[in-house]
Parts: C-alpha cells; sequence; structure tokens
C-alpha cells in the first residue's frame, strides 16, 4: 500500500463482468481529472496466444488437463507483484500490453496474440489502476492483494458467470459451446485454488444475482438482464461507509446485513461511482497531504 502513489485494483474470473467496473472506474477518473496508468491482467499471463496453446497441449499429453490461465504456472505473479510494489514505493514499474484482436495489433505491426515490449509506466499518472484476474492473489512467497490500496472483487454466482462466458465466447469469439464447456471443466480446479479465496481479501465484492431461472447455464438463451438480476455489495470495513445516505440515493435497495447492501441490478454502475469518488478522492488527499 502507498500514500504517494495508490494502487486501485479489480478481481474477477473472466467472464464476470470486471471490464463494466472498468468503465465506471473511467467515468470518475474522467470527471475528477485524474490521470490512471491502466494494467490489463492478460498483459501478466506468461505465454502469449500460440506459446499457451503449445503448453496446454503439452502438459495435457503429460496427464494434466488443468492447465488454465487461471494458475500460477501460466501467470508472471512475481513479475506483477514487482509492478505493484515499484509502483507503490517510487511511481514507476515496467508494464506491457496484451493484444486481444487485429483492431489492438495493427497500430503495433503484430499479429493478435502477443505481447508488445515491456516499458516504463506513465511517468506522470496519479495512480494505477488494474482490472484481471488476480489482483488479490496472496500465495506462499507472494502477495500482490498487499500492495493494493483498494482492492474489488467482481464475483457473479456461478451459473450467472458461465452463461455470461459462453455467451461471450460463442458470438465473440466464435467457439462452440462444447469448446466453451471444455474451457470451463479445464480451470475449475484453478477456480477453486486460486480465483475463489482472493474474494476474502477484497475490500468491496460486487456479486450480481439473477432474479430468472439460471438452474441449467449451457442451455441459457440470453444472459439476465440487469433489471433481471440483484447485486450485493459487501463491504469487508464498513466502518464510515454511510448505507443511509446510500440507501435513500438508491432507490429499492436493502441492507442484507450490518456490511452488506443489495440494490438492483440496473444502479449497479450508479452504486459504483457513489461508493468509490469518495473512496479515490480520499487516496487522492492522502496522496497530496503526502507531498
Amino acid at each position: 500500500m502507498s500514500t504517494k502513489h495508490p494502487i486501485v485494483a479489480v478481481t474477477g474470473s473472466s467472464g464476470a463482468g470486471t471490464t463494466t467496473v472498468m468503465q465506471s472506474f473511467q467515468h470518475i477518473f474522467r470527471r475528477e481529472g485524474l490521470r490512471a496508468q491502466v494494467v490489463e491482467g492478460d498483459s501478466f499471463h506468461r505465454y502469449d496466444r500460440a506459446g499457451m496453446r503449445q503448453v496446454m497441449q503439452e502438459a495435457e499429453r503429460a496427464g494434466n488437463r488443468h492447465f488454465s490461465h487461471f494458475g500460477p504456472e501460466a501467470n508472471l505473479f512475481d513479475e506483477l507483484e514487482a509492478l505493484f510494489r515499484s509502483y507503490g514505493e517510487s511511481g514507476g514499474g515496467k508494464v506491457r500490453r496484451y493484444l486481444h484482436d487485429a483492431g489492438e495489433a495493427a497500430p503495433f505491426g503484430q499479429k493478435p496474440g502477443t505481447f508488445t515490449p515491456w516499458a516504463e509506466v506513465s511517468v506522470d499518472s496519479d495512480l494505477l489502476f488494474y482490472e484481471g484476474l488476480h489482483g488479490g492473489v496472496k500465495l506462499d512467497g507472494v502477495n500482490i492483494a498487499g500492495h493494493a490500496d483498494l482492492l474489488i472483487g467482481v464475483v457473479p454466482i456461478l451459473n450467472l458467470e458461465w452463461i455470461q462466458k459462453i455467451k461471450r465466447d460463442q458470438t465473440h469469439r466464435g467457439y462452440t459451446q462444447e469448446a466453451v464447456v471444455d474451457t470451463i471443466l479445464r480451470r475449475m480446479p484453478d477456480y477453486v485454488r486460486y480465483i475463489c479465496p482472493q474474494f476474502s481479501n477484497t475490500h468491496v465484492n460486487f456479486q450480481r444475482v439473477p432474479t430468472v431461472d439460471t438452474s441449467n447455464p449451457f442451455i441459457a438463451r440470453e444472459i439476465p438482464t440487469s433489471d433481471e438480476s440483484l447485486v450485493v455489495i459487501r463491504f469487508a470495513r464498513p466502518r464510515g461507509i454511510d448505507f443511509p445516505y446510500l440507501l435513500n440515493m438508491l432507490h429499492d435497495s436493502f441492507m442484507s446485513r450490518p456490511n452488506s447492501i443489495v440494490v438492483p441490478g440496473g444502479k449497479m454502475g450508479l452504486a459504483m461511482e457513489m461508493i468509490f469518488t469518495p473512496m479515490i478522492l480520499q487516496l487522492m488527499d492522502r496522496k497530496k497531504r503526502a507531498g
């Protein structure tokens, strides 16, 4: 954690909706005139797309059918922690980008599924913003979570997460349902070991819960809409959270526990901006006071 160089991290598994949270923070940064050094978790994968495919095939031939991007073997945990540590200490560190598609790759003259060279972070950033799979990792010898000043988990209930992933991968990536289901099954051991534990390290969790039947996610034709969902927001440290104000502003919300508020799914973005704007401004005030 750092006073002069704060770090905000959003963690959640593939298909969980962390991108939506990122958009809410972009609104906050733009409105408050803050310069954020954005870091995508994909850029700290160990292998590019072709390399990952090859390593997965080798692992399967060796009897390991569960090698996945969720586990430490496929990621650069040490390098990610080094970035968080370096940024917190000096505002510096090494970053790169993972180029997902042809549109992202074209300006760099590279192929999709590859990484840009490592480069120094922006020298004039106000904070670092991470969005990806592993912002809350805490293992023997690695404590990425310990460097985050604000750590947020995005955790739809599992069936909803699967529906979102299936629809996204089929629609935008051209995968068959069988291929997506195979990926889900392959990742499950690492999901249990390395993704779920992160949500005990977070400061705030957002869990979207559908109000329609998602009992069999593999036959769902549509992703439940925001209006067909509730969002459970859990605070690890509820002291200082103005729950009466939130309940007054977020109509149809209610407290489910002393540290949890439930809001309509359509108000998730508004809730995020109301909750995180004062938290970000508090981090910026501490930064200013520290000189």
